[in-house]
């Protein structure tokens, strides 16, 4: 394993690419330059996006892995760690940005977080594209390349692109969630990627987003069928894999920057939702 997972920026991770704020490219064109790269665990300090036109093979996001289809987008935020395994083959679209890209052009510099494939939550950041809605998604792709596009038109571009696909996943969602249970789950999601290392219970959240406890536990269930504190938990969990992945860290350290007392509470924690000891998973990453 490596001493510690790599994280690139925009421009250490395409050869010859000099922006740092936005990369727009044909993915079989990137896969060219960064095969090795994206084939091993990395992260990013920037947004990833892309989409498939054609091939197959798996994307790990968070440890979670998704098997790669045509017409299937791809988001990531910074922090998240993934990896890539294609076949011959693959092609689409990829597109980098940085968090700092909208924020001369957007007035709401948290307008990003309303999507929820920007949750940060694995599951909800891979998006199937239906039949009908192919042409004018790669449409949106297609003129954001550098030979037809300028900053301001990708940001218009990607903009169009986000709520087209917003509207998608409410199409293709069960059932229509209220506005209103929408609006809470995301404000506690966001609560949770920020406070996550201070805040352990439930009903400290409860108190920030103005609801009782059991308002929000009943929120949680009917939309995710989870508990507050099952949400608080995987977020803790998360990160400590994240962390894991960097083998310069010790447990201890670990252990420490997650605000547990000592380093056998971490591993009881850690060994009694993963079912492996944090050592354990460390080994596992080989």
């Amino acid at each position: 394993m490596k001493t510690a997972i790599p994280v690139y920026d925009i421009c250490s991770i395409s050869k010859g690419h000099h922006q740092q704020d936005l990369l727009v490219e044909r993915l079989d064109h990137y896969l060219q330059k960064n095969y090795q790269k994206v084939h091993t665990q990395h992260g990013h300090d920037f947004y990833h996006l892309a989409m498939f036109t054609k091939g197959s093979g798996t994307h790990t996001i968070d440890f979670t892995t998704f098997t790669v289809k045509p017409f299937q987008v791809y988001f990531m935020v910074p922090g998240q760690v993934h990896s890539w395994y294609f076949r011959p083959g693959v092609d689409g679209y990829i597109v980098h940005f940085s968090a700092a890209f909208f924020h001369s052009f957007l007035l709401n510099q948290d307008y990003l977080e309303r999507f929820p494939f920007f949750s940060g939550n694995s599951k909800d950041q891979v998006v199937n594209i239906p039949v009908n809605a192919r042409k004018q998604i790669t449409s949106v792709f297609e003129n954001m390349l550098p030979e037809t596009a300028v900053h301001d038109m990708v940001r218009v571009l990607l903009l169009e692109l986000f709520l087209r696909v917003e509207k998608i996943s409410a199409r293709t969602a069960q059932r229509t969630i209220p506005q209103q249970k929408q609006l809470v789950m995301r404000n506690f999601r966001q609560l949770i990627n920020k406070h996550f290392r201070t805040i352990k219970l439930p009903k400290e959240y409860a108190e920030l987003l103005y609801i009782t406890p059991n308002h929000l536990n009943a929120l949680c269930q009917d939309l995710l069928g989870k508990t507050a504190g099952e949400l608080i938990r995987e977020r803790i969990l998360l990160e400590a894999k994240r962390m894991l992945t960097n083998a310069d860290l010790t447990i201890t350290q670990i252990a420490y920057d997650l605000n547990f007392q000592d380093n056998s509470y971490f591993t009881r924690f850690f060994s009694k939702y993963e079912g492996v000891t944090p050592d354990g998973f460390r080994k596992s990453l080989n």
